[in-house]
């Protein structure tokens, strides 16, 4: 939908109620490298939380949605070596710099209220393919993909509550899940179907 609302500069004009920059039929063109939309900030409060994006939607109806959606579509052979994000999310920390309770790159939380039962299906991730049948993948496909960006190396895959490590009580090797390393060695976990 257009922006009908005088714009003005955005941050001074308080009937911006929405805006739009390009359209599905009208795209920004983007003909060299670069940032289409940035922003730098430098953030030296003491204490509290600073946010350089804070979006909050609540459906109050019985639509559905999101409050942050990124759709990157590759339309071209990309060149070699490249590599192209959804999204990319990072958290740093520098020289000078320390972590006394959580530093995340990404956290996804997944909340109800007390006393509500939601119903559906919930996750605090939920992980999706999309491709039809039609499409060979490379054997290195895989839902969830772990890697170690630099000369360091995480070597726990996961950090889990302590109730999801339970005793092995006599349970027998029932299935298997298939993993597979980065050098496309296949690779099979051990599950149960008994406790």
């Amino acid at each position: 939908m257009a922006n009908t609302k005088p714009t003005g500069v955005a941050y001074a004009d308080p009937a911006l109620e929405s805006w739009q920059v390009g359209s599905s039929l009208a795209p920004v063109t983007q003909v060299e490298a670069g940032n289409i939309t940035q922003l730098y900030a430098n953030a030296s409060v003491a204490s509290g939380g600073v946010r350089g994006y804070y979006a909050r939607v609540n459906f109050t109806g019985a639509t559905g949605g999101e409050t942050l959606r990124a759709f990157t579509t590759v339309a071209a052979a990309q060149g070699s070596g490249q590599t192209t994000n959804g999204a990319h999310i990072s958290m740093s920390v520098n020289s000078g710099g320390s972590i006394s309770g959580a530093g995340n790159a990404l956290r996804a939380t997944l909340g109800v209220a007390a006393g509500v039962t939601p119903g559906g299906t919930l996750a605090s991730i939920q992980v999706d393919s999309d491709f039809p049948s039609t499409v060979t993948l490379p054997g290195s496909a895989a839902f969830l993909r772990f890697t170690n960006s630099n000369s360091g190396t995480i070597d726990n895959l996961m950090n889990v509550p302590v109730a999801m490590v339970p005793a092995e009580v006599g349970a027998v090797v029932s299935h298997t899940i298939k993993i597979v390393a980065s050098d496309g060695t296949p690779y099979y976990l051990m599950v149960s179907d008994q406790p």
